[in-house]
Parts: structure tokens; sequence; C-alpha cells
């Protein structure tokens, strides 16, 4: 019987079966065919062996099947709404990044150890919302703040990213942002300066939503989802490793997100 694999994208959100190993699935979801539509992708491998009433895996059994001429079945969907609410994080495997041009970059999960020094932080929120927020909150504290129920504003679970903020992350005031791209350094550097000294809230948007796609070459420490009750942490590879082991995606990465 031929192997069959549970994806949960985050780009859109879905919970997939495929036929497809995670790097070939990687490169038709993102590149596409005459019926798909092409971009960046992120997705998770979720344990084959999972299940839920939540959703018809039925349909996985009955449809991911070989096609009448031997290939593979590449997409069953199962589910494109309230999908990363309704898998725990123990069923997650491990997290793909794919660039528009069908490039893969594996990233398994890792123990997380946070920071003891007190910075300021940016986050690339990808599921189920995906706003850029500045936090005074490492990431786990993050986690738990905006998935805490007893806020007005929360989410059951959440993945995000963390970018670089370069000196303004201990210097909202006076830091340097030569080396910094994002479009609106103003607007991020008031919202800093706000949360330092300000101290009413622990995080503040910044903006509404991301619309340059995943931004790869901002990147700092890794991955991240979680929920009140499990925190999952996915490192991203130090850059020597991304220029001599993964050459070919870091390459497609940055061009992919070149204009911030």
């Amino acid at each position: 019987m031929s192997e069959k694999h549970l994806y949960l994208s985050l780009i859109p959100q879905a919970l997939i079966a495929s036929m497809l190993k995670p790097k070939d699935f990687g490169s038709y979801y993102a590149v596409g065919s005459w019926v798909h539509v092409q971009g960046e992708a992120i997705f998770f491998e979720v344990d084959p062996s999972f299940r839920s009433d939540e959703f018809p895996f039925h349909l996985v059994e009955e449809r991911c099947v070989r096609q009448p001429n031997g290939a593979p079945k590449r997409s069953v969907y199962l589910a494109i709404y309230r999908v990363l609410s309704r898998i725990p994080v123990s069923a997650l495997g491990n997290l793909y990044l794919v660039t528009k041009d069908g490039r893969t970059l594996e990233l398994r999960r890792e123990d997380y150890t946070p920071a003891t020094e007190e910075t300021l932080h940016l986050y690339q929120e990808f599921c189920p919302i995906t706003p850029m927020v500045a936090s005074l909150l490492e990431p786990h504290g993050f986690c738990q703040f905006i998935t805490n129920p007893s806020h007005p504003i929360n989410v059951p679970r959440i993945v995000f990213s963390q970018l670089r903020l370069g000196d303004l992350a201990t210097d909202p005031e006076h830091g340097s942002v030569a080396d910094l791209p994002y479009s609106n350094m103003e607007h991020i550097r008031d919202v800093l300066i706000e949360l330092k000294y300000n101290r009413t809230k622990s995080s503040k948007l910044v903006l509404k939503q991301v619309k340059e796609g995943v931004l790869y070459r901002m990147l700092q420490g890794g991955f991240y989802v979680g929920d009140q009750t499990d925190f999952a942490f996915y490192r991203f590879p130090a850059l020597d490793e991304l220029e001599n082991t993964h050459r070919d995606w870091w390459r497609s990465a940055q061009i992919s997100s070149y204009n911030l």
C-alpha cells in the first residue's frame, strides 16, 4: 500500500492528505499546476496516525489513491477552516518552509530555552491571524499571552516567527536602523518606544497584515507554535549553515523576500 501523508498548511490554512513526500509536496504546493495557486508555503507534517471526529478522515482511504495512470494523488483537502485549533501541538511533526519556486527547507523541533536578557521583540504571525506584533514578551511568554482565553483578544493556538530588530531591541530611541529593511521603520520605532516606557501593554500591533510574505532573511531564532498547555520551537539555521548546507534554498528565499 502506498504511503499517505497528512499536512497542515498555514498559507493558506488547510489539512491535506497526499501521497507525495514532504519535499515533493512542497514543490507541488508552491509552484502549482493549472488548477493550483502559486506562492510561498509553510506546512507541518502531521502524525499520520492522528485521527479526530473533527475531520472527514474517511476521505483519505476513499480519495487519496493512485490515479488510473499510476500517478500518486497529490492532494485531498480535508478542511480549510479552523484547522490549527483542532490539531494538538503533540501531533505536529517537522515544519517545512517553501519558497515561491518550490525549494523546501525542513526544520525539526528542538528544545526551547528562553533568553534571560530583557529585550524588545518583533513577531510575524502566520496562523490563524497574520499581523506583525511588537512585544516585551519572549516567544513562550508571547504565546501564553496571545492564547490566554481570559484576555478579550485571543486565539486558541498560534504559529509565529521572530524577526530581527538589531539595535532597536535594546535602544528603540537611538538604535541604528541601517541594516533593517522594514518599510515602516519609523512606526516600528515609535511602537517599541511606547512599549519600553509606557508599559501599560505587553504587546502592540505594528501591521494588521504582512503583505510581503515570509520575511526569511529577517528571521531570528525560528518558528514557534503553541497554546496554553503545549509549546514547540523550530530553530531556523544560522547564516553559515544556510550558506554552506542549504545554499540553493537560501538564495531562493532571499529573492522571495527581497522587497520588504
